[in-house]
C-alpha cells in the first residue's frame, strides 16, 4: 500500500516513536500518513506498514487486527504481523499489498478512474463477505451505542433508520483513501477495516460517495454509485451521511 506523502505535514520533521523504531527492527522508515488523533503510519523498506497512535475509543487496532484476520482469504486485505498496546498507545504491523491509495497523486489527477475503482471495489467487498458469517455489527443501534460510550449524543431523529435495503458486511470507513488501486486502474485491495461489521449497504455507499467531494471535488457522487451498480437512493444516502457526521 502507498499513500501520498502530501498527506503528511512536513514528513522530514515527523518524530518516530520509540516503539515504532523497535518494530522496524532496523528497517528504514518513511512516514506516509497522520490522522486527526495524532496517529502515524510508516512504510518500511522491507514491505511492511507500521501504524501507531493513541488508543482510539471508536475503533481500536486490536479490533482491526481481528477483522483483517477474519477477512483474509475472502478479500484482498493486508495480513497482520503484530499488534499490541501499552494502554496509552497502540500499534499494528501489516504486510504491504499491491496498489496505491485512491487519493495518491496519480489518482487525484484521474478522478474518473479512481471513482470507478472505489465504487467497484466497495461492491466487491460487499459481495465477497457473507453477512451471516460476520461476528460484528455496524448497524445503527451499535453505532449509536458506540457514540454514547464516547460521550456523543446522537439526535433522536437519527435513531430510527430507513428500512434495510440489503444487509452486507460493511467496510465501516468506506472513504476513498481506504481503497487501493493497481496499475491497471482497478481496485486492488482494502485497508483500515477497524469498524467492519454487518449493516445496510447504503451506510457504506453514502460515505464513499460523500468522500468523493472531499477528495476529487464536486460532481462525482453519482459516478461512484453507478460504478457500485445501483441507482442512487437519495433518502438512504442522506440519512447515512447525517448519521456518519453525528457519530
Amino acid at each position: 500500500m502507498s499513500i501520498p506523502m502530501a498527506r503528511v505535514p512536513s514528513p522530514d520533521g515527523v518524530v518516530v516513536p520509540q516503539r515504532v523504531r523497535e518494530l522496524a527492527a532496523g528497517a528504514a522508515l518513511e512516514p506516509v500518513w497522520v490522522n486527526a488523533l495524532g496517529g502515524l503510519t510508516f512504510r518500511t523498506d522491507d514491505g511492511r506498514y507500521i501504524k501507531w497512535g493513541p488508543v482510539d475509543l471508536e475503533t481500536s487496532m486490536a479490533a482491526e487486527a481481528e477483522r483483517l484476520a477474519w477477512a483474509a482469504g475472502r478479500l484482498r486485505v493486508p495480513s497482520v504481523i503484530d499488534q499490541g498496546s501499552d494502554g496509552v498507545h497502540e500499534w499494528m504491523t501489516t504486510r504491504a499489498i499491491p496498489g496505491l491509495s485512491a487519493v495518491a497523486p496519480r489518482w487525484i489527477d484521474d478522478p474518473a478512474t479512481a471513482v470507478r475503482a472505489v465504487g467497484e471495489g466497495l461492491r466487491a467487498l460487499h459481495d465477497a463477505l457473507l453477512a451471516a458469517e460476520c461476528p460484528w455489527s455496524w448497524d445503527v443501534a451499535s453505532r449509536v451505542a458506540n457514540a454514547a460510550s464516547r460521550g456523543v449524543v446522537v439526535p433522536e431523529s437519527l435513531r430510527t433508520p430507513p428500512p434495510v435495503d440489503r444487509l452486507v458486511v460493511c467496510h465501516g470507513d468506506a472513504c476513498c483513501p481506504n481503497t487501493l488501486i493497481g496499475d491497471d486502474g482497478r481496485w486492488s485491495g482494502h485497508v483500515d477495516l477497524g469498524a467492519l461489521g454487518v449493516g445496510d449497504r447504503w451506510a457504506d455507499i453514502a460515505v464513499a460517495a460523500m468522500s468523493t467531494g472531499w477528495n476529487y471535488g464536486p460532481g462525482w457522487e453519482d459516478a461512484l454509485v453507478e460504478a457500485y451498480g445501483v441507482e442512487p437512493d437519495r433518502e438512504r444516502m442522506a440519512y447515512y451521511r447525517e448519521l456518519w457526521n453525528a457519530t
